[in-house]
């Protein structure tokens, strides 16, 4: 006589901080983004540009950790509905990933084309230095690829929420970390 055993209600650990980690470096990439040109050209300037591009790198290493964890040991959930409403989520989530990854490739892209300094300390060498029409070219579709990323993850935020609150289900829960007792 066998028993099954029930699927977990909620996502490991692991897959919950990388999931709130890339979520906050994917809001805090894109608002930098946007004022990078607000800082006063020179240092501040430089300053700000490093601190998206190592910011950058660093969600490109959560992004491989991530899909790593995803296709090898975590843990993997029951769809919440059925019908229409799971082919969205996983078209979402694969979308997501889709972003995340044309984001950080026109990125790092980006960054070569344009031949960084970072911090002062390091500069990349130009892939093109006199090109302007190439860096203008990367940078818009670097551009475009944060912006659709950033409003497909406030979509996957808002169904979440749709789930707590009017759906009254554990969707959003199970990717919350644990609350504490005490």
């Amino acid at each position: 006589m066998s028993t099954a055993l029930a699927p977990p209600s909620r996502y490991d650990a692991r897959s919950i901080a990388l999931h709130w980690l890339t979520a906050a470096l994917v809001v805090g990439l894109w608002l930098l983004g946007q004022t990078i040109d607000w800082f006063p050209k020179g240092n501040a300037r430089v300053a700000a540009r490093s601190v998206h591009i190592v910011l950058g790198v660093s969600l490109a290493f959560v992004l491989v950790l991530r899909i790593g964890w995803r296709f090898g040991g975590g843990t993997h959930l029951p769809l919440a509905r059925q019908g229409w409403l799971d082919v969205v989520a996983v078209s979402t989530h694969r979308l997501l990933y889709a972003l995340l990854v044309v984001t950080v490739l026109l990125g790092m892209t980006n960054a070569w084309v344009r031949g960084d300094t970072l911090f002062n300390l390091f500069t990349l060498p130009a892939f093109d230095p006199g090109n302007k029409s190439l860096r203008d070219t990367i940078e818009n579709w670097h551009g475009l690829a944060a912006d659709t990323l950033l409003v497909v993850a406030l979509f996957h935020a808002g169904a979440g929420l749709l789930h707590h609150f009017a759906f009254k289900d554990d969707v959003l829960r199970r990717m919350l970390p644990p609350r504490r007792q005490g």
